[in-house]
């Protein structure tokens, strides 16, 4: 994959960010439609005590119901684990799940997890399931997922490094994505560098209407004219040129 990563500042910038506040700083560049660019309702964060992850997506599709011809369990594909590090860290592991429905089983358990983590890996985003959710939390894994399965049934890659569509969100392999207890979000690369400092200065300014309302000499003739005076100081930001290469 040739992806242009992120400065260690900007990652750590990040981590310290709700979605939330990424997605309305995404807003204010205005290139997507506000309905877009992130994972549905019906991918759910399994635990919404870790903190927020980012990370470059590394995309795969999987069955789980499907039996193989032969014996009891598909091949392990190793070579997608070499794969894997093709991405640089940090690495968000995309798995689209085509059955119908998806979720029979889970590939992603205490010990793919443990595989995952060496490989530099510090999340999974899947319209599929999980599983071992005690072990992943003591981890530290992140997991967004649709549901969550008992056993691995028959769970195995057979595609990596396509495109994939995860809860209506279509994710080409190296995305940039970041991800807390609200949801996961898809980060355009190159505006990627100013999201932290817009985060910050729309933070000022919701503290300042926060700050009023919470006043006891709140009066909505006050909060109109203090929207109104954001309104002026605030301009739309232009989209950046991606970064050199």
């Amino acid at each position: 994959m040739d992806i242009y990563p992120l400065s260690p500042d900007t990652l750590a910038a990040f981590r310290a960010l709700s979605t939330c506040a990424v997605a309305n700083a995404i807003e204010t560049f205005d290139v997507r439609l506000r309905n877009t660019g992130f994972v549905d309702a019906t991918i759910k964060c399994r635990f919404d005590d870790l903190a927020p992850v980012t990370g470059y997506a590394v995309t795969a599709r999987l069955r789980t119901s499907l039996p193989p011809m032969l014996g009891h369990r598909h091949v392990d594909r190793t070579d997608w684990w070499r794969h894997i590090l093709d991405a640089p860290a940090p690495r968000i592991v995309v798995l689209e799940d085509v059955d119908d429905p998806p979720g029979v089983g889970a590939l992603v358990g205490q010990v793919h997890t443990s595989i995952l983590r060496a490989l530099g890996c510090v999340g999974l985003v899947t319209n599929g399931a999980v599983r071992d959710l005690p072990e992943l939390h003591r981890m530290g894994f992140q997991c967004f997922s649709h549901q969550i399965a008992v056993s691995h049934a028959y769970a195995h890659i057979f595609e990596f490094g396509k495109p994939v569509r995860v809860g209506g969100l279509q994710i080409e392999p190296g995305a940039l994505l970041h991800g807390d207890r609200h949801g996961l979000v898809q980060v355009p690369r190159d505006l990627a560098e100013r999201i932290p400092s817009v985060v910050a200065d729309m933070t000022t300014r919701d503290r300042r209407i926060v700050a009023l309302c919470e006043s006891s000499h709140f009066t909505i003739e006050q909060l109109r004219t203090l929207i109104q005076e954001m309104g002026r100081d605030a301009a739309p930001h232009e989209p950046t040129q991606p970064p050199n290469r």
